[in-house]
C-alpha cells in the first residue's frame, strides 16, 4: 500500500477530516485564483499602443469597445480615463483611482483564505498531536506497569500523522499565496502604469497633436 492509502486518514484520527477540507479549499480556490488572474494578464504594452492609436485617430467610442471587449483591470483603468478625457488631469486621476479600488478587492479575493489556511493547517496537525498524545498517556495510565509499546504505538503514529499532514498543507498553502500574492501584485503595479501613461498621453501628447494639426490646417 502507498503512503497515500485510505488507511493513513483513518490512523490520523478525526481531526484528519478537517485537514483535508482545508487542504482540499485551499486546492480550488488556489485553481479558481491562478485561472482568474491569467485571464486579468494580458499584454499591457500592446493594449495601450492599441488604444492610443485609436484615440489619436479620434476613434474614441472604438477604443471604449476595446476596453469593455478586454478582461482584466487594465482594460477597466483605460476605460475610466476614456470616459473622463475631457475633465481635468485631477478628477481624471480620480476615476482611475476609483476603477482600480474598484478592481484591486476582485483580484486579492480568496487569496487571503488561503494564507489562513496556511496559518490552520499546522495549529489543527498540532491538535491533533496533542490529542493523540493524550490518549497515549491514558492508555499508559490504565495499563499500569503492564503496559508496553504496542498498546500506544497507535496514539504516537497518530500524532506524527496529523503533524505531518498539517506541516504538508501550510507548506503548499505558504508556496501557493506567494505565487498567488506576487500575480496580485504584477497587476496592480501595471495597472498604476497604464493609469499614469494614459493619463499624460491624454493630457499632453493629445492636445499637442491637436495644435499641430491647427497649425497646418491655418
Amino acid at each position: 500500500m502507498g503512503i497515500f492509502d485510505f488507511s493513513l486518514i483513518e490512523r490520523g484520527g478525526p481531526l484528519m477530516w478537517p485537514l483535508l477540507v482545508l487542504s482540499l479549499i485551499g486546492f480550488i480556490f488556489f485553481v479558481e485564483r491562478t485561472l482568474y488572474l491569467h485571464k486579468g494578464q494580458i499584454r499591457t504594452n500592446t493594449f495601450v499602443d492599441g488604444i492610443k492609436n485609436l484615440v489619436r485617430k479620434r476613434r474614441l467610442l472604438e477604443a471604449l469597445t476595446v476596453c469593455e471587449e478586454t478582461p482584466g483591470p487594465v482594460a477597466s483603468v483605460v476605460k475610466a480615463a476614456l470616459l473622463n478625457h475631457d475633465k481635468s488631469e485631477e478628477k481624471m486621476r480620480g476615476a482611475i483611482r476609483d476603477a482600480a479600488l474598484v478592481e484591486i478587492p476582485s483580484l486579492e479575493r480568496r487569496v487571503g483564505t488561503i494564507a489562513a489556511i496556511a496559518k490552520i493547517s499546522p495549529l489543527l496537525g498540532l491538535l491533533g498531536t496533542i490529542v493523540a498524545l493524550l490518549n497515549a498517556f491514558l492508555t499508559m495510565q490504565e495499563k499500569g506497569p503492564y503496559a508496553n509499546a504496542s498498546n500506544f504505538s497507535g496514539d504516537v503514529a497518530q500524532a506524527l500523522i496529523t503533524t505531518a499532514t498539517g506541516l504538508a498543507i501550510a507548506i503548499m498553502a505558504y508556496l501557493a499565496h506567494h505565487f498567488l500574492h506576487g500575480r496580485v501584485r504584477a497587476l496592480v503595479h501595471d495597472m498604476e502604469w497604464v493609469g499614469n501613461d494614459i493619463i499624460q498621453f491624454l493630457h499632453r501628447d493629445v492636445p499637442e497633436e491637436e495644435s499641430d494639426t491647427e497649425k497646418e490646417n491655418g
